[in-house]
């Protein structure tokens, strides 16, 4: 079976279960876990941030930086298909009791005038607006890549308004392979960054979240307020430590292999999709004739596993388990099911 399902399906290498065998630990809840106090920091040095706090998820680490950020009753800015108001079961109201503004982006990446254009006056009438929520790279956006200026752009805006900026950066380690920027040069424009282990890094648990010394402590309280704290959680910041060691560096091999799916797949009947689009590891394309579902359960059947996304959308997403041969097997699988 070729999995392409999602970057959260793969399973740890050989290396990473040794690391994981022999990782030292501690309580963590406690303070006193050695490896998860490397892996956070570790993680603040690649971001360029002075301290880290390590949690189970990225959906945690999303939604503990909009709590840490915010108070009840406040407002987010935060594009339509973003992960955390669209993937995250309505967290933002459920656990920070805050609204969603939504900001229309172009494959998820807005502007600085579309953060102006959202702004409320102060006034008794209007929820107060804290933070600006940026994904990079975004999901949605078919694995989009932010380019810096742009980054750059939306943060001098949310600045003017005195708002703080939060990166939902699961999938930075990518950006930064597509773009040539440091994941600490996107960092720079942010008050918080969450980055996930589990999804191209290949690592079976956990994410970060980067920030101010003040501002981690205000996060770690409500990690634990949220179920978040573990203990001897070492054995599995060692797969995570030993991820970004060792898995940052052969990201390009994944979006080589998406970009040879989208190019497998592009002039195959009913398929919609621009290869020159595809900058990462995630491949969204449109289909018709046959309703996504159906495809996906027919593609089950030759093999490959996939996710329809909409009624006529698919996505496939590249990772460490996946190699060239399976591409080519799968670009198959699609001609057969379609008839290409």
């Amino acid at each position: 079976m070729i999995d392409l399902r999602s970057d959260t399906v793969t399973r740890p290498t050989a290396a990473m279960r040794r690391a994981m065998a022999g990782a030292e630990v501690g309580d963590d809840v406690l303070g006193d876990d050695p490896t998860v106090a490397a892996l956070e920091r570790r993680t603040a040095e690649l971001l360029g941030k002075p301290v880290a706090v390590y949690m189970p998820s990225g959906t945690m680490t999303n939604q503990v930086a909009i709590r840490a950020h915010t108070e009840p009753g406040d407002e987010i800015l935060i594009e339509g298909d973003g992960h955390s108001y669209f993937y995250e079961g309505g967290g933002p109201a459920a656990l920070s009791g805050v609204t969603c503004r939504l900001l229309r982006g172009e494959r998820g990446i807005f502007t600085g005038e579309a953060v102006r254009a959202a702004l409320r006056p102060r006034n008794v009438h209007f929820p107060r607006t804290k933070v600006v929520c940026v994904e990079n790279t975004h999901n949605r956006g078919g694995g989009s890549v932010w380019p810096l200026d742009r980054v750059a752009e939306v943060a001098a805006a949310a600045r003017e308004a005195d708002l703080a900026m939060h990166l939902d950066g699961a999938r930075l380690w990518n950006a930064a392979v597509a773009s040539g920027a440091a994941e600490a040069d996107y960092a720079a424009h942010f008050d918080s960054v969450s980055v996930c282990f589990s999804k191209g890094l290949g690592a079976p648990v956990g994410s970060a979240l980067a920030g101010e010394v003040g501002f981690i402590d205000r996060a770690r309280r409500f990690r634990k307020l949220l179920g978040g704290g573990m203990r001897q959680a070492g054995v599995i910041a060692a797969a995570a430590l030993h991820a970004l060691e060792h898995h940052r560096s052969r990201l390009q091999e994944d979006h080589d292999h998406a970009r040879a799916l989208a190019r497998g797949v592009a002039g195959l009947p009913g398929v919609q999709i621009d290869p020159e689009t595809v900058r990462t590891n995630i491949v969204i394309f449109g289909v018709s004739g046959m309703p996504a579902a159906e495809l996906v359960g027919r593609l089950g059947d030759a093999g490959v596993r996939v996710l329809a996304t909409g009624p006529d959308t698919i996505r496939a997403v590249t990772h460490l388990d996946v190699d060239a041969g399976q591409i080519d097997r799968a670009v198959e699988a699609f001609a057969d099911v379609l008839g290409g």
